[in-house]
């Protein structure tokens, strides 16, 4: 159940009563300090404005209509008409109750869920994944495992940069290593092959001319270049799909839509803008000028879809992409996850696929875009030597570290554990450190705070949880055992957690609208960070009697319900034991 929709329905309706318009919004939101209340209402003062009347009286006014005796036990009128609601203790435990016993703890599912697109992640064909594409695919990784919980129907669209002129080049260069019977070791190395075949490219005059011709014979649909094209995106694919799963990210080869699955609508995008009279010539290009966007002399903005040459843009296969997304997936929603450079880009595609009516107003498109990594100087995380740092060597690296801490904390576990909890660690901690931050602004890397046991880290989560399950091998019970009798908040350590587990709802809706992790990790944190509180002040095992025992129990119990749903939410591994 979602607290802040039921108070809202509620003090709406009341509000209307007292007179306000049906528009009115009560502007619910969790209380920031236990003296005003678990929450507040404090849409009264934009109202009674609008009314023309004192804020406080309407406040009054609204109060006298709220019938909400079966969920408050207080509610005051503050300051100039701010109204704090504190919510009954039974209130709170019935939820807690429900949450327990329902396989999604009582998450709000969606009624009709929606046919979302979500675009991350994005490899180039021939290059390894760099630390450049771990924002887009873990971020867009988290809001996918959100959506689908919640009962939407998500496609995930890897959007391979996997077509342009830069093909004819590294086919050209496969088949000079296999002519030299050295093509495996060459793409055992991605990055190597791909700055080999560069250098063939920009020294050889003969090679390059070649590798011209291979673009066109490959846009052509020539068999040979075709078959030899699928090679380089096979070995390329096969790497990243080890790297998600290594990542813990749910996206698999039958997400992959690469920029070639579009590349025969291009020309039938490009003939009907022009026929519609959006694309016209301009120095031998075609453009769509938009009057939406100025340039610096304040003249509309062009968007190329066609050089002069006939070759294609960025902005061509993006229209076709959404447009194909809408009319043959049906989507209703479509979110990117790209860096924020991309936006105005992105503002363009959309605008003239809506002047085209290749989408309607309903469908939602949105940019969920973010910052940039950066190392401890400041500028974008990059090796000693300044090169792109790769994301399996990060990763490797995180392993490193990570076992050499474990081995340092706990020596108690077998070879089989310790190598669980050490990829558990290393891979989440690499993840949390970036999904914890808001996603909009830049981050700095930071070894010794992501896998440090105290903070808002991966490992103090993945610790709690497995503290709480300590709880219960001590108790000789399993965690989903059954308890007896209720749920009873008569400790404050009690009813704080218990009120920030029954938020739960709140914290995944917000974060399945805005695509914000970093609310998620907030809220895991201090759900952490209470039931921590909890444990020193309310002893489980030793309580008084057997049925504060059990209670407490089923808070525990929920406590790592909670906090495992959520780390997998984002992509997160739990164990058992660390």
């Amino acid at each position: 159940m979602n607290i802040q929709n039921l108070l809202s329905d509620k003090i709406k309706h009341a509000m209307i009563a007292a007179g306000a318009p049906p528009e009115c919004d009560a502007l619910i939101k969790q209380s920031a300090k236990a003296q005003f209340g678990d929450y507040q209402a404090n849409g009264i003062m934009a109202v009674a404005k609008k009314m023309g009347i004192n804020p406080r009286q309407l406040a009054e006014k609204v109060v006298a209509q709220l019938a909400i005796e079966d969920i408050a036990d207080k509610i005051e009128i503050a300051g100039p008409g701010f109204i704090n609601i504190f919510l009954k203790s039974d209130f709170i435990a019935n939820l807690n109750e429900l949450a327990l016993k329902d396989s999604k703890l009582n998450l709000t599912m969606a009624n009709k869920g929606q046919t979302v697109v979500v675009d991350y992640s994005a490899p180039n064909v021939a290059k390894e994944m760099h630390v450049g594409h771990l924002r887009s695919t873990i971020i867009g990784d988290a809001t996918v495992r959100v959506l689908a919980f919640l009962g939407h129907h998500v496609i995930r669209a890897n959007h391979v940069g996997d077509w342009g002129t830069q093909f004819g080049m590294l086919i050209a260069y496969l088949e000079k290593m296999q002519n030299e019977n050295a093509n495996d070791m060459a793409l055992a190395d991605l990055e190597s092959f791909y700055r080999a075949a560069k250098k063939h490219y920009d020294e050889d005059e003969q090679f390059a001319e070649k590798a011209r011709n291979y673009v066109v014979k490959l846009q052509g649909g020539d068999e040979y270049c075709l078959a030899m094209w699928r090679k380089l995106v096979d070995i390329t694919m096969t790497q990243n799909i080890a790297t998600y799963k290594r990542l813990n990210v749910t996206l698999s080869l039958e997400d992959t839509m690469g920029e070639s699955i579009y590349n025969e609508l291009l020309p039938k995008v490009v003939s009907d803008l022009k026929n519609q009279g959006l694309a016209v010539e301009s120095d031998g290009a075609l453009v769509v000028f938009l009057d939406e966007f100025k340039n610096k002399e304040g003249e509309p903005m062009g968007v190329i879809i066609q050089k002069r040459d006939g070759g294609y843009l960025y902005a061509t296969t993006d229209i076709a992409a959404i447009k194909y997304r809408y009319e043959q997936l049906h989507a209703e929603r479509i979110l990117y996850y790209t860096d924020s450079r991309q936006h105005q880009h992105l503002e363009q595609v959309w605008m003239i696929a809506h002047k085209a009516h290749y989408i309607p107003d309903s469908l939602k498109l949105e940019h969920h875009m973010f910052g940039m990594m950066l190392g401890k100087d400041g500028k974008p995380f990059k090796t000693r030597s300044g090169d792109t740092v790769k994301l399996n060597d990060l990763l490797d690296e995180a392993v490193e570290r990570a076992q050499n801490l474990i081995k340092n904390k706990n020596t108690e576990l077998t070879d089989e554990e310790l190598a669980e909890v050490v990829d558990a660690v290393a891979i989440g901690a690499v993840k949390y450190a970036d999904l914890s931050k808001n996603r909009t602004t830049d981050y700095v890397f930071d070894w010794d705070n992501m896998l440090s046991f105290d903070g808002n880290t991966a490992p103090y989560l993945q610790y709690a949880y497995t503290r709480v399950l300590s709880v219960f091998r001590k108790a000789e019970l399993a965690i989903d055992s059954d308890l007896n009798g209720n749920i009873e908040l008569v400790h404050d350590k009690e009813r704080s957690l218990a009120i920030r587990l029954a938020q739960f709802d709140e914290t995944i809706v917000t974060v399945a609208n805005d695509g914000l992790p970093h609310i998620l990790c907030n809220y895991l944190y201090d759900i952490a960070t209470l039931f921590s509180s909890f444990y020193e002040n309310c002893p489980i095992l030793a309580a008084e009697s057997s049925n504060e025992k059990h209670s407490r129990l089923k808070l525990a119990a929920l406590t790592a319900k909670t906090l495992k749903t959520g780390l997998d939410m984002l992509g997160i591994k739990t164990v058992e034991k660390m």
